[in-house]
């Protein structure tokens, strides 16, 4: 009985941890942690649409939102790219970028994404495409449907991971509410 009661215990221990395991998603560079450098997505929208450009580079030291997303028709990450195409208005004078890389080898992708911009009427957050996997040196977890770096002078303010569907609007408001982090106080 009392084997019974220890290998059940166990094995309740087991299944808890591994729940506590898989709540904690990490993808991509953490608080703390210098962005890796410069990858060349293809761009869909923005000043270099249609073609591969380092949008790393082009925002140089200045405050950064990053988005890295699997799926294109997610009505949250639109709801969160509005949202951060709003901050990055709101911040032009700090000259804040944005930019959301859609990791897919889906031929329609750029069609989508076109969609999805003008849809939502995103105007200063850049969409691009890179390929499934991400920038290798940006280490995207592959079961992270979204990840979100918030960065300043190429260090990382924040970092938000998603499994598919389970992004929030109290997550949302919490990755815009993080921007403070990255702007300077007005």
């Amino acid at each position: 009985m009392r084997k019974l009661l220890f290998v059940a215990v166990a094995v309740a221990g087991l299944v808890v941890s591994g729940i506590a395991i898989a709540a904690d998603l990490k993808s991509g560079p953490q608080a703390g942690e210098k962005i890796p450098g410069p990858f060349h997505p293809r761009n869909v929208t923005g000043e270099s649409a249609g073609k591969k450009a380092c949008l790393v580079c082009k925002h140089g030291a200045n405050p950064v939102a990053i988005v890295f997303a699997r799926s294109t028709d997610c009505p949250a990450t639109a709801k969160l790219l509005q949202k951060l195409d709003a901050a990055t208005a709101a911040n032009s004078k700090c000259e804040m970028g944005s930019f959301a890389v859609y990791l897919t080898d889906d031929d329609k992708a750029s069609t989508k994404l076109e969609e999805l911009a003008k849809e939502n009427k995103i105007k200063n957050l850049t969409l691009s495409i890179d390929n499934p996997a991400g920038p290798a040196k940006y280490e995207i977890n592959k079961d992270a449907d979204i990840t979100v770096v918030l960065y300043n002078e190429h260090k990382v303010a924040a970092n938000y991971s998603f499994k598919k569907g389970e992004i929030k609007d109290a997550d949302i408001d919490a990755i815009i509410k993080d921007v403070a982090k990255i702007v300077p106080a007005k």
